[in-house]
């Protein structure tokens, strides 16, 4: 299947982009940083890559891919939802990060259902919620490894968010090609590696996002479902390291748009970068709607 797309992006070069493309590399300029956009829409050629094998830092983004893992060792009976994990006090990454877990019982000492965890780490981006559950699979490697064996490539995640808050290099050891995220968003939709009953589940907390209003949601019609998850760095000396967001955008059709936007290294503000991943998830919007089956 790579094969397939590396050949199809060679020919697409050799004969001049789309004017998608050309369009997605035009607002892609305003963010002052390296875009990378990568994009799939069920019985289309919709083609918006933009840069779509560069590995940019994913921040939060890790903690879908960190679900889809753990809710497959639910399905292997190695932990169930309602099993208490213990939030430890060494689970605390201190002195502050966003973590409403953390906010809530500072002292830490007390049991969370992984369900909850879950929840917490997708719809919420909740820092210490994920490494808790990273901590209790096994490390990165074991998202890393499960993303491979669902045939995700481009994914390579070797620190949770205490090592990011830690060292701020360390985001850059994180990463996903737009092309993996896209592959992975588009097997959560139409090819799931996991039940229907933990499919749907994931698809709840992702709908229920509460960040990135102004991202991919940004500039799509009133209504329109999307199910996402974002990530964000912090910003130092006027740089922002990462701003992403990934998700799938349901169409008036029905069928599903998989795109991944990763901004690295913008020196835009805040208010720009989201308008430019809208922007680009509108264009590759509008250009969904008129790819019809």
């Amino acid at each position: 299947m790579r094969f397939a797309i590396v050949f199809f992006l060679f020919a697409n070069s050799a004969f001049g982009q789309t004017a998608l493309q050309t369009k997605i590399r035009a607002i892609a300029a305003d963010a002052h940083g390296k875009v990378a956009v990568a994009c799939s829409l069920p019985d289309s050629p919709l083609n918006c890559d933009l840069d779509p094998y560069a590995r940019p830092p994913m921040e939060s983004v890790f903690k879908l891919p960190l679900a889809v893992a753990t809710l497959d060792l639910v399905q292997n009976e190695k932990f169930s939802l309602d099993q208490p994990i213990r939030f430890l006090p060494s689970d605390r990454i201190l002195p502050h990060v966003y973590s409403p877990l953390q906010d809530k019982y500072p002292d830490a000492n007390v049991d969370i259902p992984l369900r909850e965890l879950l929840r917490l780490a997708v719809s919420v981006s909740d820092n210490v919620a994920a490494d808790i559950v990273l901590r209790i699979i096994g490390g990165p490697a074991v998202v890393t490894s499960y993303m491979k064996s669902i045939g995700v490539e481009g994914f390579h995640l070797e620190d949770g968010e205490r090592g990011l808050h830690e060292d701020v290099k360390a985001q850059y050891r994180n990463w996903f090609e737009p092309i993996g995220a896209v592959e992975l968003l588009g097997r959560i939709s139409d090819n799931s590696p996991l039940t229907e009953e933990h499919t749907k589940l994931l698809m709840e907390w992702m709908q229920d996002t509460q960040t990135g209003l102004h991202q991919i949601k940004g500039e799509l019609p009133t209504g329109t479902i999307v199910l996402h998850k974002t990530g964000h760095s912090a910003t130092v000396d006027g740089v922002a390291f990462g701003t992403n967001d990934i998700g799938l955008v349901t169409l008036p059709d029905g069928r599903r748009l998989a795109i991944a936007i990763f901004i690295t290294d913008s020196r835009a503000d805040d208010a720009t970068r989201d308008a430019v991943m809208a922007r680009i998830a509108k264009a590759a919007y509008d250009e969904g709607v008129q790819a019809k089956k």
